[in-house]
């Protein structure tokens, strides 16, 4: 049987990598799915496409979370178009790495308005909607783990995703709303490809320290969201999940 059969889920920053995968899982099991985009369209509606193929529902729809205005159309889109809202998966996020020397306004905003203000807006729009058994899960990063030097910044906005999950449990539990975290480590997507991350000898270094011997993939972590999203973890909130193989 169908884990999410009747529920609506929202997924941030799903056109590709692990926002994608956590989509397309969430509707295989049984979810309604909200697609959400930053700028690519074709990415969301592939995504969508996949989803509704498998005989699913989904909708695609663009949005900086990072604006009170679109944050508050993205999750209005689900409840126009399924009645309800269920699960928020808040994925959208940016990594740009820099040392100390070469950390700019620019860079420090960008970064923190969409990985911590953009969680903090589609939250609070979501809340206007999420009834009780809800669930909300942030997306942050093994990075708080293991602090890679150059990334203060980016390390910073995860620590900052670690903290505000915590709160919000404490702030949503008596309306019997979960939140949790899920913290991924090196996960092979076209983003990680794309910045060299693979590959080479940061790879092997890695992969190294990793006891399990291995980079992971975007199925390795939809599968710890539709975990969360389910009520497998109906007992579980406050908490983070590092989905590292054994990284720390």
């Amino acid at each position: 049987m169908s884990k999410l059969k009747g529920k609506v889920a929202v997924v941030t920053g799903a056109s590709k990598g692990i926002g994608a995968a956590i989509a397309k899982s969430l509707g295989a099991e049984g979810a309604s799915v909200v697609v959400n985009y930053a700028s690519s369209k074709a990415g969301a509606d592939a995504v969508v496409d996949s989803i509704t193929k498998a005989g699913g529902k989904a909708v695609a729809v663009g949005g900086d979370v990072s604006k009170a205005a679109d944050a508050e159309k993205i999750i209005g889109t689900a409840v126009k178009s399924f009645g309800r809202l269920d699960i928020l998966v808040n994925n959208s996020g940016v990594y740009e790495f820099q040392p100390i020397e070469a950390i700019t306004e620019e860079h420090y905003q960008r970064l923190f308005n969409i990985n911590v203000l953009g969680l903090l807006l589609t939250t609070q729009s979501a809340v206007k909607h999420l009834s009780e058994g809800g669930s909300v899960i942030n997306i942050g990063s093994a990075v708080t783990e293991v602090f890679p030097p150059a990334t203060a910044v980016y390390t910073g906005t995860k620590g900052a995703v670690d903290a505000i999950t915590g709160v919000l449990a404490k702030e949503l539990g008596p309306r019997k709303i979960r939140v949790n975290g899920l913290n991924p480590g090196m996960v092979e997507t076209e983003g990680t490809q794309a910045g060299g991350f693979l590959g080479g000898d940061f790879e092997k270094g890695l992969v190294a320290q990793t006891p399990l011997g291995r980079v992971g993939q975007v199925d390795d972590i939809s599968s710890v969201a539709v975990f969360l999203a389910s009520d497998d973890s109906k007992w579980l909130t406050g908490e983070t999940i590092v989905a590292s193989g054994g990284l720390r």
